[in-house]
């Protein structure tokens, strides 16, 4: 199926097409050659796409800017050109309804860096459409979406890199090794800090949508509540909000959080895998959560929040043998000489950035179509940890989960939790496995 046919159906057509070869595709079948241009577009222009932006290679060239917000789309627009030049293909060009986009642009690849209630469908079109995708942490707003993403990864063979760029971070990496090849002997326990969770939000009166923005589409999945300046636009807004995210600001659960248990994942060697258990250590939804692997690791939350010291992006793991903090670009262990040999930790005023060396991943891997480091499987198991914290503080018990089946172990109303109803127009569309 054509990318134009794919999408002048609905937002919920279920669609099984075959994967589409990118339009810029020039060098060899399935892959740019590497001297290239590689033509992305993105959808969701808010504030971390300026941080994304900011620090993309030269080799990947913006073409086009969708965002249900024109007003988005203008500051955007505007910022890049100043910024950023080297990587606009000229003016881009501005779709308010991210399909059109897809439709009508010549594209390799997406930067999907919209609210965390939306990303999981546009994700999932984009890589129908037979485009490469780099989405945005946290990567689904619930345990069926992920799901659905990694069916789709699978299905139709996109390049998809998580924003957890922890995992370019050479330290980091160094560090995780270490962790993973028994340096510190076996890992009974890892220390992360206690992550806040997200709040329920009572919509009020609201107010008229200013001009320009689309709020049908900003609402996406969940209820059409009536426009208020307290969720749009910026993070620091809708991300408090469980509608909307799992505890999205920095000590959230799905703000911090993810870094840190992507972080965990990383080092103990559990990409492809996820906790057994799950239980609270007191009551109340800013209790401490602990989990428990198959293997016997237990993965405790109670790391204090004014702590400045405590590792916020990542955790403590302590072994039979010594211990290993990871935090972003900081290692430290106990005793000293386990990491000795280290690589220096990156100078943030260079180019060699966090972010720059997880998208220079990204278009690797849309060369080679090798694996990415943080691949929506990858992203997936790590974003559950969030979820199962989310869940099991919201019915406080402890709560058995199998990672093979993805379910709660003889507990329905847990199950019921891994999805949400969604919005007329906005359902998940059928991805066969």
């Amino acid at each position: 199926m054509r990318r134009r046919d794919f999408l002048r159906r609905s937002l919920a057509a279920a669609i099984a097409a075959p994967a589409v070869l990118p339009s810029g595709v020039l060098a060899a079948p399935g892959r740019p050659g590497p001297n290239d241009r590689v033509l992305v577009g993105l959808i969701g222009a808010g504030h971390r796409a300026r941080g994304v932006f900011k620090d993309t290679p030269a080799a990947l060239k913006l073409v086009s800017i969708g965002d249900c917000d024109l007003r988005q789309i203008a500051s955007f627009s505007e910022w890049v050109l100043k910024e950023r030049p080297d990587v606009a293909q000229g003016k881009p060009t501005a779709h308010q309804d991210y399909r059109r986009m897809l439709e009508a642009e010549k594209l390799d690849g997406v930067f999907v860096e919209t609210t965390t209630h939306s990303r999981t469908l546009i994700c999932i079109h984009a890589m129908q459409a037979g485009l490469d995708v780099y989405a945005e942490k946290p990567l689904t707003l619930t345990i069926e979406e992920g799901q659905h993403l990694v069916r789709a990864e699978r299905r139709y063979q996109r390049v998809f890199q998580v924003g957890t760029q922890q995992r370019s971070i050479p330290i980091n990496n160094f560090a995780s090794d270490l962790v993973k090849g028994g340096a510190i002997g076996r890992v009974h326990t890892v220390l992360c800090m206690n992550f806040l969770g997200p709040e329920r939000r009572a919509p009020g009166a609201g107010q008229p949508a200013p001009e320009g923005l689309d709020w049908d589409q900003w609402c996406h999945q969940g209820e059409l509540v009536p426009y208020a300046p307290d969720l749009h636009p910026g993070l620091d807004k809708w991300g408090r909000w469980r509608d909307y995210d799992g505890g999205g600001l920095g000590y959230g659960v799905t703000g911090w959080g993810t870094h840190a248990f992507d972080q965990v994942q990383r080092a103990l060697g559990t990409d492809d895998t996820t906790p057994v258990e799950v239980w609270p250590e007191g009551r109340g939804l800013e209790c401490e959560v602990s989990m428990r692997y198959a293997n016997g690791t237990v993965l405790k939350g109670n790391l204090p929040r004014d702590n400045d010291k405590a590792p916020g992006l990542g955790g403590i793991f302590i072994g039979e043998k010594g211990r290993i903090e990871i935090n972003r670009n900081r290692v430290v262990s106990d005793p000293p000489e386990i990491a000795k040999g280290s690589p220096e930790p990156d100078d943030p005023s260079t180019t060699a950035s966090v972010t720059r060396r997880h998208i220079e991943d990204w278009l690797e891997c849309m060369r080679t179509r090798k694996l990415p480091r943080a691949s929506a499987l990858v992203g997936h198991h790590s974003t559950v940890i969030c979820h199962l914290i989310n869940i099991c503080r919201e019915l406080g018990r402890k709560l058995r989960w199998d990672p093979v089946k993805e379910e709660f172990q003889g507990d329905e109303e847990a199950n019921r939790l891994r999805s949400r109803p969604r919005r007329k127009g906005y359902e998940l569309p059928g991805v066969a496995s």
